[in-house]
């Protein structure tokens, strides 16, 4: 350690008096540090007034194509308003990189998960596992009831690997794709598939999402669970309700559709359609059920995707690879890479295939990257310079009954979604300022813990620019507005939360002991 009188090194600089440290430099002025001002009301709402303009006069300008960049520069152009607003306050240029450097390391998972996704949906097209899934799909499968089995089978699959995400760019992806061949529409598809997913997300005990919010409330998992499946489960059976009369009343579809025996004959002609293909669906879900971190699982499965699509589509592969002037092997490993890197693409006679085959890649989703760390970077500047907490903390203090709390937080994870861009930043940070306010009104943590995530995570596909939103119309080749009428769940379960709220319904008490310990825990020490 060092002593009374040394430099931050311990050792003392000439001209040092031991009893008062170094001795003033004559010839400069001291620097004296700037005081750390607290934002004002102003400060707080100028990035989200600049938010709302620069996304409203994107898509007014761009439409849906937005999405494909101006949103981005939008997001990002907020990112530096907002760091002047940090400057302005009295923080240092170091402080506001360091705040975008922590957003940025909070992401690694989401980007490599995003990459992994797209390499996978580019060597399941060349392998021929999503030809096969539309393959049977189309034989099994009703235009009259093909929503609601949609949103039963996605949620079915996400219960067992607890990923929506993953759900969706796997199962998901073959939904939109027989959706196209039937002539239904692929929008109330996709809203379908995210309904489903999001089911299957919040009540499976795998779901990265669902342990994060029992641990930020501190409840045990399965509790969180059964308090989740009051709002979930009668949730999801409106949706499926909802969606079979959409389906039965003849939803309008969006063209004709080609027979069924010249989809089927054509995918036949150029795939060989075997159950072998869809050895890639069942690797994945085996590694997802053993908790294989999900980058890994989507990358391995991938991986033998391709190395399985040498083997079992020769032809297909060839066609992708022609002209490259190499054998079989080393135009099977080009391939595989190329699928990988930029995507599969085919040319058929007819569009709905090319649409449907012609996808992946992790160059497909540098857009969506891009989106996502815009959003993530000015959500974690919002949360380090003290702007959202400005906004929150009067609104909580005017939350005065029930009701009017619950309705704060469901505003909180929904504002949060719209603002910061992600779902975990609206998950944690509702869970992580109002746990003591429920507490000391005697209300259980798994109250909280339901409502965070009907809140937080159940409303982010919903937001274009949240990364849920960008991933959802990124895999499904579906922009989040056509979808958003029909992902009926992720409203659902978010309204019947906040009426369980306001009416009384299923909300779980403390014990007295409990609040009383919350309540002394937060008074003010006796002098």
């Amino acid at each position: 350690m060092a002593e009374a009188g040394d430099d931050a090194s311990g050792t003392a600089e000439p001209g040092d008096s031991p009893q008062h440290g170094p001795a003033p430099d004559r010839g400069k002025k001291a620097k004296t540090p700037r005081a750390i001002r607290p934002p004002s009301l102003a400060d707080a709402l100028i990035p989200l007034i600049c938010l709302a303009i620069l996304i409203a006069g994107s898509l007014a300008l761009f439409g849906l194509d937005a999405l494909d960049g101006p949103i981005q520069v939008a997001l990002i152009l907020c990112v530096m308003i907002t760091a002047l607003i940090a400057l302005k306050n009295g923080h240092s240029w170091s402080r506001v990189e360091h705040a975008g450097q922590t957003a940025l390391s909070s992401l690694t998972s989401a980007i490599f998960i995003l990459l992994a996704v797209g390499a996978l949906i580019g060597t399941w097209n060349l392998s021929g596992t999503i030809p096969t899934l539309v393959y049977y799909g189309i034989q099994v499968l009703s235009a009259s009831w093909y929503y609601a089995a949609c949103a039963l089978i996605c949620g079915i699959i996400a219960l067992c690997i607890g990923s929506s995400w993953t759900t969706a760019a796997t199962i998901g992806v073959g939904m939109v794709g027989i959706a196209g061949m039937l002539g239904v529409s692929t929008a109330i598809t996709a809203g379908a598939v995210i309904s489903g997913a999001y089911l299957g997300d919040k009540l499976s005990p795998l779901s990265e999402t669902s342990i994060l919010t029992a641990q930020m409330v501190k409840v045990d998992i399965y509790k969180h669970i059964r308090a989740q499946a009051w709002t979930s489960i009668p949730a999801f059976a409106i949706a499926f309700v909802a969606l079979l009369v959409i389906g039965f009343a003849g939803a309008p579809a969006v063209h004709a559709p080609l027979s069924e025996e010249v989809e089927l004959a054509s995918l036949n002609g150029i795939y060989w359609i075997t159950p072998l293909n869809l050895l890639p669906l069942l690797l994945l879900i085996v590694l997802s059920m053993r908790k294989v971190p999900a980058q890994l699982a989507l990358m391995t499965s991938a991986v033998f995707a391709g190395i399985l699509g040498a083997f079992t589509q020769p032809s297909v592969m060839h066609d992708f690879v022609t002209g490259s002037g190499q054998g079989p092997v080393l135009g099977s490993i080009k391939g595989i890479w190329l699928a990988m890197a930029n995507g599969f693409r085919i040319d058929t006679p007819f569009a709905d295939i090319n649409r449907l085959l012609s996808r992946g890649g992790m160059e497909s989703m540098l857009l969506t990257i891009l989106l996502i760390i815009g959003a993530v970077t000015l959500g974690a500047m919002l949360e380090e310079f003290g702007l959202i907490s400005r906004i929150l903390n009067p609104v909580i203090a005017a939350a005065k009954s029930r009701g009017a709390l619950y309705l704060t937080v469901f505003g909180t994870g929904l504002g949060l979604n719209l603002v910061a861009g992600d779902q975990y930043i609206a998950l944690v940070l509702p869970a992580r300022i109002f746990r003591m306010e429920f507490e000391q009104r005697g209300l259980a943590p798994t109250n909280l813990s339901r409502l965070a995530a009907d809140s937080g995570t159940v409303t982010s596909p919903l937001v274009p620019w949240n990364s849920c939103g960008a991933f959802m119309s990124a895999v499904l080749g579906v922009a989040t507005p056509l979808y958003l009428p029909f992902a009926i769940f992720n409203y659902a379960s978010p309204i019947l939360s906040v009426l369980y709220g306001v009416t009384g319904f299923r909300i779980e008490k403390l014990p007295e002991a409990a609040t009383d310990a919350a309540t002394a825990a937060d008074a003010d020490p006796p002098v």
